[in-house]
């Protein structure tokens, strides 16, 4: 009798189960195969990681390789970070890229160990002293209080900057007291009305906090340029709603353009209107570039106007987010390089570089990474994913349904209890010491003593098997000031036709 009891308790499960999958009518699968058909959707949830740790090979992931995640992990716990047997990447393969060394090779120890970059043009009266790297964009919403804690705190110890992202300035931002760069997006988050228009009393308030170091307007972003910023209603909680003067539980879609200006010289006199509500901190924006032409007129605006951006951030297409439509993160905006070539080579033709940082942000994931946009012509790099990887970040790609497992992008309580802020800080703390140490090494390896000696013809990219290219030939520089004729001319032609 047990015997049969116990048969029952295997058996009756299985024909509910299998009478539901024949009833309901959302799933063709269940229906035509009751019970086996549910293995397929379980496979489905499990497939991201039965790919990471099964099928791919060390060089073959995406986002991010595996040799990478491993390079982050090792350097967040200053574990050894040397490889065995040689390189995986197929050096023979167009799009291999490497940087020249010099038989006359510093000794790293007698190279500058970490070039500060003044950020602060000659409008600007609290100039800001910024490390060469720093944390990319990422917001306390789509960031648990815990990962924001942990990176600020990190930020802190290692004396970098932390991005807030456009979600405004949270008490996670403000508790630890890392520098903080705080970015205002269309949706106005921190400095808005009501109305979700932009607020002058709520943005003076905010940006002469002392821990305020930036503020940087973001114009666009890699991963969905064009596009708001979204915010999932899971992620939505009651106190994020009310850091951001939102209705909670909500979808939050910022609008794809700012109000507070609808062109060029707008944005030039927005820039001035910031900069001195702040008190004179040095003021930028963010753009993934698009349009050419548009940017081009800004930077035309910089010149008539006499008003300039202290910095401005270039972010490429390529760039990582917890939630964007597909088609945005696939198909629209410019890559890092390309973005980044053209916006360096027309700040220089407009004789605007000399008193305008340029950032990169992008995928910068080891001090290769940082050289290679260094020598394009960025005099400072954010980074975004590597930074969540050193917070414990596993790649589980569920940054957009608040069900990451490692507390990281998440609103859920119990997941994001596992976070421990003193551990995670001082992995994001390492994370960024190492990796600013191994870009040292890589200039000194290169006979550079400065990090403003870098440049183009340092760095190589492989174009088919016996075809290689300098970055000075496939991004020529343009001479500074050399589109200043072109557009002093085009300012002529139109006073001759009136």
């Amino acid at each position: 009798m047990p015997s049969i009891l116990w048969i029952l308790w295997l058996v009756v499960p299985i024909i509910i189960l299998g009478l539901v999958d024949i009833i309901q009518t959302k799933h063709t699968i269940r229906r035509n195969f009751p019970v086996i058909g549910n293995f397929r959707y379980l496979l489905e949830d499990i497939r991201p990681e039965i790919m990471q740790y099964f099928v791919e090979t060390d060089t073959e992931g995406r986002p991010i390789n595996r040799i990478f995640r491993s390079l982050i992990y090792q350097r967040a716990k200053k574990a050894n970070d040397t490889t065995p047997f040689g390189t995986q990447m197929d050096v023979y393969a167009a799009g291999y890229e490497w940087m020249d060394h010099s038989i006359y090779a510093n000794n790293h120890a007698d190279v500058q160990r970490e070039s500060r970059i003044l950020v602060g043009g000659e409008a600007c009266l609290k100039p800001y002293s910024a490390s060469i790297l720093n944390i990319s964009a990422m917001s306390f919403g789509s960031l648990s209080k815990n990962a924001v804690l942990a990176m600020n705190t990190g930020a802190k110890i290692g004396g970098f900057a932390h991005n807030t992202g456009e979600g405004g300035i949270s008490p996670y931002h403000k508790q630890p007291g890392g520098d903080l760069i705080w970015q205002i997006g269309t949706g106005y988050f921190g400095c808005r009305t009501e109305a979700g228009n932009f607020c002058e009393e709520n943005f003076q308030k905010n940006s002469t906090m002392d821990n305020v170091k930036m503020v940087e307007i973001k114009i666009s972003q890699g991963a969905k340029p064009g596009h708001g910023g979204i915010l999932p209603a899971s992620k939505n909680t009651e106190e994020i709603a009310a850091i951001r003067h939102v209705k909670p539980h909500t979808d939050v879609h910022s609008p794809p353009k700012h109000s507070a200006f609808d062109s060029a010289e707008g944005l030039m006199h927005f820039i001035q209107k910031l900069r001195d509500l702040s008190g004179g901190k040095p003021i930028g924006f963010k753009i993934c570039i698009g349009k050419k032409e548009e940017f081009i007129e800004l930077c035309k605006a910089m010149v008539s106007l006499g008003i300039k951006p202290d910095f401005i951030t270039i972010d490429g297409g390529e760039g990582g987010t917890g939630a964007a439509p597909i088609e945005f993160s696939n198909s629209l905006g410019m890559p890092l390089k390309d973005g980044l070539s053209f916006a360096i080579d027309t700040l220089r033709g407009f004789d605007l570089k000399k008193d305008i940082k340029v950032i990169a942000s992008g995928k910068v994931l080891s001090g290769f990474d940082i050289a290679r946009v260094i020598a394009m012509g960025a005099d400072m790099v954010n980074s975004a994913r590597a930074m969540m990887m050193a917070t414990g970040c596993i790649q589980a790609l569920q940054c957009n349904v608040n069900t990451c497992p490692t507390g990281v992008a998440t609103q859920n309580k119990s997941l994001m209890a596992g976070l421990v802020v003193e551990d995670k800080s001082q992995r994001v703390a390492n994370f960024h010491e190492e990796t600013v140490k191994s870009f040292i090494e890589l200039i000194a390896a290169s006979g550079i003593r400065k990090t403003e000696k870098l440049n183009r013809e340092h760095i190589n990219r492989r174009i088919g098997m016996n075809q290689v290219l300098k970055y000075s030939e496939i991004y020529p520089e343009v001479p500074e000031g050399s589109y200043l004729e072109h557009m002093m001319n085009g300012v002529k032609e139109k006073v001759i036709e009136k």
